[in-house]
């Protein structure tokens, strides 16, 4: 059998009106030297059926409660016979023909790791999550100023990059932000390839947006190299709140959608507060040293 020049990993959960869309875009992508490898975490919607009408190279099936990203990338990456892997959520749905080539195009150059393409949101998409992805992928983006920004949802890594070191399997968000800090501390490149389009977005209730913000800072406790005093609750929660709306009105004044600006206020303090503390609970959970009862001493005899 001919080895593909790229494999994609897919996964999958209840995302069969995303796959009747996804699954074919794929098809019609102008490069073709690729496989495809599934891993679904239970779905009951559907999207099992489609997926074998796909006819990937590998279907994996797993159940919810055995889902954890970093193990899943980590098996994909082992299923993969290419050395050029693709990620691909599979609510995630290319744009044209052009959106694989440039991603493997890019991975073809030996310090870069690892990469990742453009998202633009579904049309559904609310003004507080819309606004995210102008400051994630715009045109002006201002992730280019952040000090580290990653997605896993569209993107694509080397294997001999994985091969020093996988995915960290004991982190339930944030796996791939953790990593690509690494690919960072080895010396590699992270490439923004903002040719490779797809077209992605949620939108998150309030609880569901805190428990989110929690999920994403407690893991990046694991890796930041900041501490405590950097996230306080005048700075982190209020300062950052403010900031965060004020960008916000910006959004909403330019889209004519202002109606939409005080759901976004309450979004993004839920978001804040979420973040501050998952961040407190990370550091404890995977910085605090734990700790051990000393051993009493023995009375002389």
């Amino acid at each position: 059998m001919t080895q593909p020049a790229a494999s994609i990993v897919m996964r999958s959960f209840n995302e069969g009106w995303a796959l009747r869309e996804t699954l074919p875009a794929l098809k019609r992508q102008s490069f073709t030297a690729w496989e495809l490898i599934v891993i679904d975490s239970g779905s009951t919607d559907g999207s099992q059926e489609r997926i074998r009408a796909a006819q990937p190279a590998h279907f994996v099936q797993i159940t919810p409660a055995e889902y954890n990203p970093g193990r899943v990338l980590n098996h994909g990456m082992r299923l993969a016979r290419s050395g050029t892997v693709i990620f691909l959520n599979a609510d995630a749905t290319p744009q044209g023909p052009g959106w694989l080539e440039p991603l493997v195009e890019s991975l073809q150059q030996p310090r870069v790791a690892a990469c990742f393409g453009r998202q633009i949101p579904r049309p559904d998409c609310q003004a507080v999550y819309a606004c995210d992805y102008d400051r994630c992928f715009g045109p002006q983006r201002e992730s280019a100023r952040w000090d580290h920004f990653f997605s896993m949802v569209s993107s694509g890594l080397r294997r001999d990059a994985w091969e020093r070191r996988g995915f960290r399997e004991d982190l339930q968000y944030a796996e791939d932000d953790e990593y690509t800090r690494w690919c960072r501390a080895q010396g590699f490149d992270i490439r923004y390839v903002p040719e490779s389009v797809a077209m992605h977005s949620h939108n998150y209730t309030p609880p569901q947006a805190y428990r989110r913000a929690f999920g994403d800072a407690r893991a990046m406790a694991a890796s930041w190299r900041g501490g405590p005093k950097d996230l306080t609750f005048p700075r982190t929660v209020v300062l950052g709140w403010l900031q965060d709306i004020r960008k916000d009105l910006a959004f909403c004044a330019r889209h004519d959608r202002l109606r939409e600006w005080p759901h976004a206020a309450r979004i993004r303090w839920n978001q804040r507060q979420g973040r501050l503390a998952g961040f407190r609970q990370g550091w404890t959970d995977y910085r605090t040293p734990p700790v051990t009862s000393a051993s009493p001493t023995p009375s002389p005899p």
